[in-house]
């Protein structure tokens, strides 16, 4: 159990001592060398905006939010997530697009995050909407460095907040890149921020480590695909977020793991013959919400070998289907783990965000790489440039 909001099931498997201590070691010490990221997912972190902002823009019920990656994705999955709490609108713009259609009179405000400050897709995309909506608002978040959006964002007048330099764009949801939008949207920024209570937590710090552990040596035994079976359609994007910070941190030197992700159940009809008899060369994540309120199934016409669905609710079928597909797993000695949320809130998914973050950081310490950086991506923009000079 990560906490009250959290049920989390580890792989069921013998501790490794001897990679328990080395792991355990490496955590404290990039506990140290991290500490200003970390910072980051704590309430004594220190946004580069303040806090009028949020009463300035109050008022703006729609929200454009462009960016590219770990500039949108966090904000994306917060969104999914919690959106039984928002009552404002927002538009995610994520992708180049050549068909925006925004309402040419809405009152909005333009987000526009770039770490960089000179990433093509978000620069074209915001073009396109500006040109569609003169009269917005617009705030940038992007680096204090010369930079092509440094210099629109002068031009248009529009609100610029630093995007710190030490914070790549993938670990970036817990400050200025996902707080802000968060806040904009109406939720409570300080309550995602669950670090410091799970780092003092040893039944968290144990799960963690061992996780980390049986994770590297099914890497370095051929299993390298992470296959995430997620019970949570309002999770998608949570687990998007988790597939760009784990692609990018560990794809390197050869090295890597391959996060897929697997919506269930719909694809028990699809690939779940290929998990349960293909090649023995994944781990699996599964993930669901209990006690959902969800419709109940009409017992008017429900008959013969389905009488059982009588006063069943959606999110009983469905738990009922991740069980046994655990069953099932279990029986053929597929390694798992299971992350069952208990109660959908900013805590819980603040806690997930650390959890991964994490989870992704020691990964690389222990396979070697260089989580922080990404230097072939670097390769396809320069290419991109010279063909469009």
């Amino acid at each position: 159990m990560f906490s009250k909001n959290i049920l989390f099931k580890n792989f069921q498997i013998k501790r490794n001592i001897k990679d328990i201590k080395k792991i355990n070691k490496i955590l404290k010490k990039e506990l140290i060398l991290s500490a200003s990221l970390f910072n980051t997912l704590t309430t004594s972190y220190k946004y580069s905006f303040k806090k009028n902002i949020i009463k300035k823009y109050n008022n703006y019920h729609n929200i454009n939010l462009i960016g590219m990656g770990g500039s949108i994705l966090g904000t994306e999955a917060i969104h999914d997530f919690l959106k039984f709490k928002i009552k404002k609108k927002i538009n995610f713009f994520n992708n180049l697009n050549n068909q925006i259609k925004l309402e040419p009179n809405r009152k909005s405000i333009n987000l526009i995050i770039s770490k960089s400050g000179n990433t093509l897709e978000t620069i074209s995309n915001s073009n396109l909407i500006l040109k569609s909506q003169k009269k917005n608002k617009n705030i940038v978040i992007t680096e204090a460095k010369s930079s092509f959006l440094n210099l629109l964002a002068k031009k248009l007048k529009a609100e610029i907040v630093e995007h710190k330099n030490y914070i790549g764009g993938r670990y970036s949801v817990l400050s200025e890149v996902g707080m802000l939008p968060a806040q904009l949207l109406g939720l409570n920024e300080a309550k995602f921020k669950r670090f410091n209570n799970l780092i003092k937590n040893k039944s968290f710090i144990n799960s963690l480590i061992t996780n980390v552990s049986f994770i590297s040596n099914c890497v370095s035994q051929g299993k390298k695909n992470s296959v995430i079976l997620n019970y949570d359609e309002s999770s998608e994007n949570l687990f998007r977020w988790y597939q760009q910070l784990t692609a990018e941190s560990l794809g390197k030197k050869n090295k890597g793991i391959f996060p897929i992700i697997s919506s269930m159940p719909k694809d028990n009809h699809s690939l779940l013959q290929l998990y349960l008899d293909g090649p023995k060369n994944n781990f699996f994540t599964f993930f669901g919400v209990l006690n959902e309120k969800t419709n109940n199934l009409d017992n008017s016409n429900l008959f013969g070998n389905f009488l059982n669905l009588k006063n069943k609710s959606v999110s009983q079928i469905v738990q009922a289907q991740r069980q046994a597909t655990q069953i099932v797993f279990k029986k053929k000695k597929i390694p798992f783990r299971s992350i069952e949320v208990l109660k959908r809130n900013e805590e819980t998914i603040g806690e997930l965000f650390s959890f991964f973050v994490l989870e992704t950081i020691l990964l690389g310490r222990v396979m070697k790489v260089n989580p922080f950086d990404q230097p072939s991506v670097e390769l396809i923009k320069t290419e991109t440039s010279k063909i469009l000079n």
